[in-house]
């Protein structure tokens, strides 16, 4: 794979689907997982109107329930499929296809192939670290596996966020750490641009520091940053100085007041509130504004029963003024780790659909 023959598109270009897998995993949630299906349920509902939603299921039952479910809220019909493909967990964003679009013909998707290893932090990923291998065989799409000096190269689709030009964003926290939760431990930083230039076409890669206090994937980008066009962001803002991510966001904001696009051009930011912080069991959970979901006509924000919700999807709103911005209730979610963004992966129309 070269820069020169692939480019990841934009999260707003259309789609023809959108990839999650069925929730099952009860550790996932921890005494939550009963009300977990039915806001998938709402999830599906509100993606349905304008593309399909491809739905993993790990057994007969789980695709029992999904269609209970769905047929309960109203999101059952033929623009749903189901895929007899086994997960560990329900984090499609991380370990589901990264599609990409030829730049020379035949100018078509293929999925860039990475490998997966559960964050560097759970030994449970037999089944997710071959999704995307068993997706590109199920819809006949090719894989194209990534290396870097012959051995697999790890990478969450979480991990980063691209304007579809050039441009891409991460954390050094998540792709240069070698101790806490090390993808590529023999990487270094030019290593990794290297790779991401010759998978996704990004030739301009741009380092925040770290992600939100709470995140367990140790940096994540879509909880903190998010391109939401070509020369705009919408990055998570703290005001309170006593807050533990205060001097987090903020440092990220110094750095990408310098940031400029692979044409030059310096990033404008729309600046998303945080909610009041949560917790389980002590632990501060990951609630962001900026896990949101761009779908076709549609941006799913989650909402956590905080003043500032409505201040988010009235920013939100804003920036995307031909799509409807709708809030999915996300308390439940959250104590998973993760919400809208982290459970969707989408699936960009093929050359032959668009033209």
């Amino acid at each position: 794979m070269t820069a020169a023959d692939f480019r990841m598109p934009a999260e707003w270009e259309p789609h023809a689907a959108t990839w999650i897998a069925w929730p099952h995993n009860r550790s996932d949630w921890p005494g939550k997982l009963a009300p977990i299906p039915w806001v998938y349920g709402e999830i599906v509902r509100k993606i349905l109107p304008r593309e399909k939603v491809r739905i993993l299921v790990s057994s007969p039952a789980h695709e029992k329930q999904a269609r209970r479910v769905l047929g309960k809220v109203g999101a059952l019909s033929a623009e749903v499929e189901f895929f007899p493909i086994p997960t560990n967990r329900t984090w499609a964003r991380d370990f589901g296809p990264i599609y990409v679009r030829r730049t020379t013909p035949p100018e078509d998707l293929a999925i860039a192939g990475f490998q997966f290893n559960a964050w560097a932090k759970y030994k449970d990923f037999q089944h997710d670290c071959r999704v995307a291998q068993r997706i590109a065989r199920a819809t006949r799409c090719p894989l194209c596996p990534v290396r870097l000096r012959g051995e697999k190269f790890v990478l969450e689709g979480g991990s980063i966020d691209v304007n579809g030009r050039g441009s891409l964003l991460t954390t050094e926290e998540c792709l240069l750490d070698r101790e806490t939760q090390a993808r590529n431990p023999r990487a270094d930083r030019k290593d990794v641009e290297e790779v991401l230039k010759d998978s996704l076409g990004a030739a301009n890669v741009l380092w925040l520091h770290q992600g939100i206090v709470g995140d367990d994937t140790h940096g994540h980008v879509d909880d903190l940053c998010r391109f939401v066009a070509p020369t705009r962001v919408a990055m998570c803002r703290e005001t309170n100085p006593a807050d533990d991510n205060y001097r987090i966001l903020e440092e990220n904001r110094e750095r990408l007041e310098g940031f400029r696009t692979e044409d030059g051009s310096r990033l404008q930011a729309a600046f998303l509130p945080m909610p009041a912080p949560l917790f389980h069991a002590g632990q501060r959970l990951p609630a962001s504004y900026a896990n949101f979901y761009i779908a076709n006509g549609t941006v799913l924000v989650p909402t956590f029963n905080d003043p500032n919700d409505r201040q988010a999807l009235g920013v939100l709103a804003d920036i995307f003024p031909g799509r409807t911005v709708v809030g999915i209730h996300a308390v439940d979610l959250v104590w998973g780790l993760g919400t809208l963004h982290c459970l969707t992966q989408q699936m960009p129309l093929s050359t032959s659909e668009t033209s």
